[in-house]
């Protein structure tokens, strides 16, 4: 939960571009939010609204020859965006655990699992051999992998889906990081696996005070994991606040969109709503708010300025309509 401590993760007007031959592509624009521990910050959007790059850059793993352009990334206070690649690979293993959403990316089909999480906790820990195995059946048990005394040694590929994706969140655990950023955790698992995933996440952000910042198109799983929700859209969050008025009480005509667009139980509709258009190439962002060629509540002002993050009820949105309203 949130606390009065400081943030563990603090992102700060953040930027990331790429570079080209026809010029410098900007894909994340001023992205600023915090995370503290014990705290789940979901982070949504379209696919190409920034949310697997914001995560990119804060693990250091931005693809070339995209670099960070400006802002900062603290975690624990310590500003880590300028840090070389030696540097960031100790803080990747020791303070942030990664998640990825295809499991087999993240393992090496030549090893063991074991042989791959006691790597990890002895680069990390200072562990002899014995106890680092013992350690990564302990993981194994945690994340509910029945048997591990038995399983530690065999291959991703003699695991399912939905088990190679606990071996994942496993080898994350591995050296007791304090951030863990899951991108798309659960999108290749069916849904009974997904809430045995999104159920371990939750419990492991409560039992080991760990931050986690987790990355989905998904309203269900937001809905059902994170305390805040950030919206993003063409490389700006747009709105952020808790997970409760985000969904219920959306302030940005993008979240009323995206909202609209989920089925509900209890209502019967013969069509869901949904937003006319499409999310902006990098190269053709429009100017003013990016989103005012879908939107239908734009005016002149959206066409020209650019709003920032303002106050809108219980959340904070990037729209004109909460400042005095769109002159026309």
């Amino acid at each position: 939960m949130k606390t009065g401590l400081s943030p563990l993760l603090e992102v700060r007007h953040l930027k990331v571009e790429f570079p080209t031959r026809r010029g410098t592509l900007r894909a994340l624009d001023d992205v600023s939010f915090d995370i503290h521990a014990g705290e789940v910050l979901g982070v949504v959007g379209e696919s190409g609204a920034g949310k697997s790059l914001t995560g990119a850059a804060i693990i250091g793993l931005l693809e070339p020859p995209g670099r960070i352009a400006g802002g900062e990334i603290r975690l624990e206070g310590r500003r880590i965006d300028h840090l070389g690649p030696d540097e960031m690979r100790s803080i990747r293993g020791r303070q942030i655990g990664a998640i990825f959403q295809d499991p087999l990316t993240s393992l090496n089909p030549l090893y063991t699992v074991g042989r791959q999480l006691v790597e990890t906790i002895r680069t990390h820990l200072p562990l002899s051999q014995a106890q680092a195995r013992e350690r990564a059946i302990q993981l194994l048990r945690d994340t509910g992998i029945p048997a591990p005394e038995a399983r530690v040694d065999h291959y991703p590929h003699q695991f399912s889906g939905g088990m190679r994706q606990r071996v994942v969140i496993a080898l994350a655990l591995a050296a007791e990081p304090h951030l863990i950023v899951a991108d798309e955790p659960t999108t290749a698992l069916d849904v009974s696996i997904q809430a045995q995933i999104i159920s371990l996440l939750k419990r492991v952000c409560r039992e080991r005070g760990a931050a986690v910042m987790l990355v989905t198109h998904d309203m269900g799983v937001i809905a059902e994991t994170s305390d805040r929700v950030a919206v993003m859209y063409a490389g700006r969050v747009v709105e952020i606040g808790p997970v409760a008025q985000v969904i219920h009480q959306p302030a940005h005509p993008y979240t009323v969109g995206l909202m609209g667009s989920i089925p509900a139980m209890h209502e019967d509709r013969e069509h869901l709503l949904q937003i006319d258009g499409s999310m902006p190439r990098l190269n053709a962002i429009p100017s003013g708010c990016a989103f005012h060629p879908r939107c239908p509540r734009s005016g002149e002002r959206c066409r020209h300025e650019r709003p920032d993050l303002m106050p809108a009820g219980a959340t904070r949105a990037a729209c004109w309509l909460h400042d005095g309203g769109v002159s026309r």
